[in-house]
C-alpha cells in the first residue's frame, strides 16, 4: 500500500481466477489520487484478459514503480473456496466475492487512503451489489458495472494485478501432496481446457480425490466423481436419515395425539445428536 496522504483517491477492484477448477481466485485492487486519470490512460492499462502474458507482466511492474499507485491482492485458494462453497450452510461465489472486495476497500481505508470513489465489476446484479457498497461505505462513491475491467484504468490496473498474482501461483505451484509433480502441465485450469481435462482424467484417487489445487465444489470434479470415485456414505448420513425419519413420525403422531387431547407435543423426545458431533463434543 503506497502513502498517499489525505489526498483523494479512486480505487479499482477486479477479480482473475473465477471460472477455473484449478488454483486459486484473485481479488487485485489499486488505488491513486483522482486527479490521476489522465496519466493512468496514458499508462495503457486494459483488462488483463485482453493482454499478453509477457504486457501484464510488464504492466505489473510499471503499478509497481509508479509512486502515486497503491495495490494489494487476495488470494482465496482452492480447498477455502470449496470448503466456504460445500459447508452445511452455502457460502456461494458471489458472496464470497462481495466480501472480499468489502475487504479489501476496508483495509486500504485502516490503512489510511482516503478512498472516496471505486469502481468495481459487477459480481450479481450491479444494483443491489452497488447498494450493498454504497450502505456498508457511505462516504464513498460506488460505480458498479459490467466490464469496468475495460472502462476504468484503474479497475484495469486491479485487474493486472490480479491475473499476474494468479499466473504466478500457479506457475510456482509445489504440491505439498506426494505423488504430484508440478513439471506435469495442468493447462489454464479452465473447465474445457484440454490438458486440464487430461490432468484431472489421470491425476484423481478414486478414495481421495484430488490435490488441494482442485476445487472440489465445481462440477467437472463432481462429474468425475459420480464416473470415478468409490460410492459410500457417511455414518453421519445414515444416522442423519434415520433421526429425520423419527422426526418425521414423531410429527404425524403428534399431531393426531394432540388432536385427541392425550399426548402434549413437548414432552415427544428429540433425535440424538449425530455421532460426529458427540465424539467431538460439539453442540449447537
Amino acid at each position: 500500500l503506497t502513502d498517499l496522504g489525505d489526498v483523494a483517491c479512486c480505487m479499482g477492484i477486479d477479480e482473475a481466477g473465477r471460472g477455473p477448477v484449478l488454483g486459486p481466485m484473485v481479488y487485485g485492487a489499486a488505488f491513486a489520487p483522482l486527479d490521476k486519470d489522465a496519466a493512468l490512460r496514458k499508462l495503457g492499462f486494459a483488462d488483463s484478459k485482453t493482454l499478453s502474458e509477457d504486457k501484464r507482466n510488464k504492466l505489473f511492474e510499471v503499478i509497481k514503480q509508479t509512486d502515486y499507485l497503491g495495490w494489494m491482492t487476495v488470494s482465496l485458494s482452492a480447498s477455502e473456496l470449496s470448503n466456504k462453497m460445500l459447508q452445511r450452510n452455502k457460502y456461494n461465489l458471489n458472496a464470497i466475492s462481495h466480501d472480499t472486495a468489502i475487504e479489501m476497500i476496508q483495509r486500504a481505508l485502516s490503512a489510511g487512503v482516503n478512498v472516496t470513489a471505486a469502481y468495481i465489476d459487477t459480481v450479481g446484479d450491479q444494483d443491489s451489489y452497488q447498494r450493498k457498497l454504497s450502505a456498508r461505505f457511505p462516504s464513498i462513491d460506488f460505480t458498479v458495472c459490467k466490464k469496468a475491467d475495460s472502462i476504468y484504468p484503474i479497475t484495469s490496473a486491479a485487474s493486472i494485478c490480479a491475473k499476474v498474482t494468479r499466473d504466478q501461483e500457479i506457475k510456482n505451484w509445489t504440491f505439498k501432496e506426494q505423488g504430484f509433480s508440478s513439471k506435469n502441465s495442468i493447462g489454464s485450469g479452465y473447465p474445457a481446457d484440454e490438458g486440464t481435462q487430461a490432468w484431472l482424467a489421470s491425476n484423481g484417487d478414486s478414495v481421495f480425490g484430488y490435490p488441494d489445487l482442485v476445487r472440489f465444489s465445481w462440477r467437472t470434479v463432481e462429474t468425475l466423481f459420480q464416473h470415478n470415485a468409490h460410492p459410500f456414505k457417511w455414518e453421519a448420513d445414515e444416522e442423519d436419515d434415520e433421526a429425520q425419519g423419527k422426526l418425521q413420525f414423531q410429527a404425524v403422531h403428534s399431531a393426531s395425539a394432540s388432536k385427541q387431547g392425550t399426548v402434549p407435543l413437548k414432552t415427544l423426545p428429540l433425535p440424538k445428536s449425530c455421532s460426529f458431533f458427540v465424539h467431538r463434543s460439539l453442540h449447537s
